[in-house]
């Protein structure tokens, strides 16, 4: 079974060394590499070019930004699942292709668990057992330990030009909550992802927000004031479980913890 692993790059010459070592390097034969470079000026269109023999396509070129770039890799993909691992992250080991691929079939959207590495700390994020749109809501799936079967593609269409941050998610949110796609969690860590994205950008948050909102006033305007009313429950609750008086009470036996 064939799968597109998809790199994008923009003069960002030690991720990108990092993240084609250890694609280059997986044991899983049926890998077809797409490098992506927007025109870069800082040595890696000469890196991509001396590993050319095992790449099955790559360009260097100005593109139109980061959503343009990846829809450029996925016209270019044969494989039945595709996988986007942008220049800086990496998979998680030589064998991980090999050995978690098998798991994906029958499945469109298959999402493994991801090292998520910060300057100081790192943790494991893993994605829910049971997709439900309220997780979507607030959250997305990583695309760097989330494999897509190529067709969805074709049926659902690319990802959204216009938006700057979150086409992606957007991708997900109407390919799972819309179109009702198969989804599967498998809790094993697939690859490792480096802070300091855009979407990581504590700069870019606000620009985030405003493209998912307009995304769900556009696609789901009809669940917005159940997803808020839901949310200002939420809150109460938590308010309540802090609350010195309902802890009291809890404590003396007049409330069950809730």
């Amino acid at each position: 079974m064939l799968i597109s692993i998809i790199t994008i790059n923009y003069n960002n010459l030690e991720g990108l060394i990092r993240t084609m070592t250890s694609v280059l390097q997986q044991t899983y034969p049926q890998i077809e590499y797409i490098v992506i470079d927007g025109g870069s000026s800082d040595g890696s269109k000469d890196y991509i070019e001396n590993h050319q023999d095992n790449i099955a396509y790559w360009v260097s070129e100005q593109d139109k930004g980061i959503y343009h770039a990846m829809n450029k890799g996925i016209s270019q993909a044969t494989g039945e699942y595709i996988l986007f691992l942008n220049s800086g992250d990496m998979l998680v080991s030589k064998d991980v292709i090999k050995e978690c691929l098998p798991k994906c079939l029958n499945h469109e959207i298959i999402c493994f668990d991801i090292n998520v590495v910060g300057k100081d700390h790192s943790y494991i994020k893993s994605c829910p057992d049971t997709i439900r749109f309220s997780f979507l809501y607030t959250n997305t799936l990583p695309h760097q330990s989330t494999i897509i079967k190529r067709s969805l593609f074709e049926s659902i269409g690319n990802y959204d030009e216009t938006l700057k941050i979150v086409s992606d998610w957007k991708f997900f949110i109407i390919a799972i909550c819309k179109y009702n796609v198969s989804y599967k969690y498998i809790s094993r860590v697939l690859s490792i992802y480096y802070l300091g994205g855009i979407s990581s950008n504590p700069d870019n948050f606000l620009l985030m927000n405003a493209e998912r909102q307009k995304v769900l006033e556009t696609e789901f305007s009809f669940l917005l004031n159940d997803m808020n009313e839901l949310n200002s429950l939420i809150s109460q609750v938590d308010n309540l479980r802090r609350s010195k008086k309902i802890k009291m009470l809890i404590r003396l036996g007049f409330l069950n913890k809730f």
